[in-house]
Order: C-alpha cells, then sequence, then structure tokens
C-alpha cells in the first residue's frame, strides 16, 4: 500500500507543481499566461481519456506491470517537462502526464481490494488516497519555494526524483496481481444501464463540479475578498490540506458504517462550508472555521464516491473507475469554466453561491436515487474479485 501512496503523491506533486509556476513558466517560454493555462487543461483531458483507453487495452495484464509501466511513464513526462524548449513539447510532457494520472486512477486506486480482507478495504485504500492529500498539502509551499530559489524547470525534476522512488518501492513491494476481468470499450456503455452506475456518476459530477466551480478562486477570493497578505494565504491553503487529511481517515470510518449517510452528510456540509464563505469575508477566523471544515468534507468525499462506484458493478470493477475518472476530469474543467464565467458576471458571491447549489444538486440526486441503487446493490450476486470497496483522491488545481 505504501509504494502505491507514493505513486499517488508523485503524480499529484507533479501536476501541482507547474500550477503555481505558470507565470514563471509563461515568462520564460515567451508566451501568454492565458496560453500558458492550457497545460492544466490538456492534463485534464488527457487523463478524461486516458483512464477508459488504458483500462481497455492492459485489461488483460497484471496490475503490478501496468503500475510498473505507469511510473515509467510518469518519470518521463517530468523529464520531458525538465528539458522542454518550447511551450509545443511542455504540452506534450502534460499529455503524458495525464494519461498517466487517468490510467493511475482507474487501475491503481482499486487495488486495495486485491491485496487486504474485505474487512479492511477502506482503510488500505484512505493509505494510497492519503498520498494525494499530503501532496496537496506540500505542493504549494514547495512550488513557491522552486520560484523562488531556481528555475520552473526544478518542478520537473522534483517528480522525476520522486518518481524514481516510486518504481523502485513498487518493483520490491508490490505482488503479483493479475488481471481478473475483461474490460472492452462496450463495457462502460453498459454501466449507464446500471441504475447505481448512473446514480454514482452524476452524483461524483455534482460535487466535483461544485468543489472547482469555487476552489479554482480561492487563492483570488482571500486575496481580494478577504484582504490577507500572501503568508497568510499560504497558510490557509496549508490548513485547508490538513483538515483533508484528516478528513480522508475519519471518513474511511464512517464510510463503513453508513456509505449513503456519509455522502449525504458530506454533500450538504459542503454546501454550507462554501455559501457561507463570501458571507463571513469580514472576519478571517470564521474564514478559518470554514476552511477547515470544507477541506474535512472534501478529503472524504472522493473516497466516498469511489467506494460508490467501486461496487456499482462488482464485475467490472476497473471499468467503473475509468468512467469515474473521466467524469472527474470533465467535471474540473466544467467547474473551473463555470467558476470563472460567474465570476466575471457577479463576483465571489455568485460563484460561491452557484457552487453551493450545484453541491446541493448532488444531494438531492443521491438523496432521491441513492437509497434505490444502495438497495438494488444489496441484492447484487457477489462480485466474482472481492472488492467491496475502493477509493481515490483527485488534484485539486
Amino acid at each position: 500500500m505504501i509504494s502505491v501512496s507514493l505513486g499517488s503523491f508523485v503524480l499529484v506533486l507533479s501536476e501541482f507543481l507547474p500550477i503555481g509556476l505558470l507565470p514563471n513558466i509563461a515568462s520564460d517560454l515567451g508566451i501568454g499566461i492565458g496560453t500558458a493555462g492550457l497545460l492544466i487543461v490538456a492534463t485534464a483531458i488527457a487523463a478524461a481519456i486516458g483512464a477508459p483507453v488504458i483500462t481497455v487495452v492492459s485489461s488483460r495484464i497484471d496490475r503490478r506491470y501496468v503500475l510498473w509501466s505507469l511510473m515509467v511513464l510518469l518519470i518521463i513526462a517530468d523529464v520531458v517537462g525538465a528539458m522542454a524548449g518550447s511551450f509545443a513539447l511542455l504540452l506534450v510532457a502534460r499529455v503524458l502526464l495525464g494519461v498517466t494520472l487517468g490510467a493511475f486512477w482507474a487501475i491503481g486506486a482499486g487495488i486495495a481490494g486485491r491485496l487486504v480482507a474485505a474487512p479492511q478495504v477502506i482503510k488500505a485504500t484512505s493509505i494510497i488516497t492519503a498520498g494525494v492529500s499530503v501532496a496537496t498539502v506540500v505542493s504549494l509551499p514547495l512550488g513557491s519555494l522552486v520560484a523562488n530559489l531556481a528555475s520552473w524547470r526544478l518542478a520537473f525534476v522534483i517528480g522525476a526524483g520522486l518518481a524514481v522512488v516510486a518504481l523502485v518501492g513498487q518493483l520490491i513491494l508490490l505482488p503479483s496481481i493479475p488481471s481478473s476481468s475483461r474490460v472492452a470499450f462496450r463495457t462502460f456503455g453498459g454501466l449507464f444501464r446500471v441504475q447505481r452506475a448512473r446514480v454514482g456518476l452524476i452524483a461524483t459530477a455534482f460535487v466535483f463540479l461544485a468543489q472547482f466551480t469555487a476552489y479554482t478562486f480561492i487563492t483570488p477570493y482571500l486575496e481580494d475578498l478577504v484582504k490577507v497578505d500572501t503568508s497568510t494565504v499560504t497558510l490557509a491553503l496549508l490548513v485547508f490540506g490538513i483538515a483533508g487529511i484528516a478528513g480522508n481517515f475519519a471518513f474511511s470510518v464512517a464510510l463503513s458504517r453508513n456509505l449513503v449517510g456519509t455522502l449525504l452528510f458530506g454533500k450538504i456540509l459542503l454546501a454550507v462550508a462554501i455559501v457561507l464563505l463570501p458571507l463571513l469575508a469580514w472576519t478571517v477566523p470564521g474564514v478559518f472555521v470554514l476552511l477547515v471544515v470544507w477541506g474535512f468534507v472534501w478529503g472524504g468525499m472522493p473516497l466516498g464516491m469511489q467506494t460508490w462506484m467501486s461496487t456499482a458493478a462488482p464485475g467490472v470493477a476497473e471499468g467503473s473507475l475509468a468512467m469515474f475518472v473521466t467524469t472527474i476530469q470533465l467535471a474540473i474543467s466544467g467547474g473551473s469554466i463555470v467558476g470563472a464565467v460567474t465570476l466575471g458576471l457577479g463576483g465571489y458571491g455568485a460563484t460561491f453561491t452557484v457552487s453551493a447549489v450545484i453541491a446541493a444538486l448532488g444531494f438531492v440526486t443521491l438523496l432521491v436515487l441513492g437509497r434505490s441503487g444502495s438497495s438494488r446493490a444489496a441484492s447484487a450476486p457477489a462480485a466474482p474479485v472481492p472488492v467491496t470497496t475502493g477509493a481515490v483522491a483527485v488534484p485539486c488545481p
């Protein structure tokens, strides 16, 4: 588990570090900041496509070999990024990273059920996803340090070095994990005929769309509306990330007791925390309290939705995970666009209100449709693979 968790940490770090360095990259390569932002979009699109494609292509291969190959591809992506002398080559590096990212979450995040006994799956998966939470916390201050002390290319060098460590760990520690089922492209279409899978994908789209409508603009919100300095912004995001780590493990306990209830609670708490942020912008302590609540809930929600999806169609768990990853990446891109439009039209109040409304719609969707889907899943035939739960957390740009 530790070697896979390290892999998730390196992937997210590789994705996050350059985000804070976009002005440096734009200046060095002689491009506009808007053009540099395409690096983020390219990564998301590549991940959305890579998740189902790699899942299908590799469905007959031992999962251990697939994970090893993905780490090698990550190393190549970071090395190409570090050496890129043009924007086009850097864009290629980010596409390679996106493919790796999507495939890793579709395949690697669900292997906990293959490595431990059923009662320990959520706990084991939370260890894997903890790498994401830690990377979220580390990436901002590390990116700031890189920007102040060295070239942006160092971010890619750091990513490549850590990926080598993760690869060595997986080569030593991962046992054989034979492929258990054949996944074809038609499998993904079949998922939409399964009520529980449909509900899960819709609820996932709502929660990630809500998250990134607001979170994409959390830094300018703190600077422009709360009017705090750069060091306080860094502290606020650090607090958010630490709360997310705690939420990841707390949700792993709650989910094993009541999956639907935990997700419903998380969705409504997410909506409340986000909608209150503009209203309490006048009080820094109040904002910090809300960021702790938001971070705590967000640390557990991806874990919860992945737990739902991993049991939606047990016979094709990896197919469910692939569609889950694709849904997430599209929702992340959509959320950023919705946030940008609403920010331009009505400011931070409008953006955060729309985000809260989307989260509330996700709550209603799960409340109305979720219990029926959960009941049907309870009577579903046993899966050929002992995967009762699984989870994944997604980088938050």
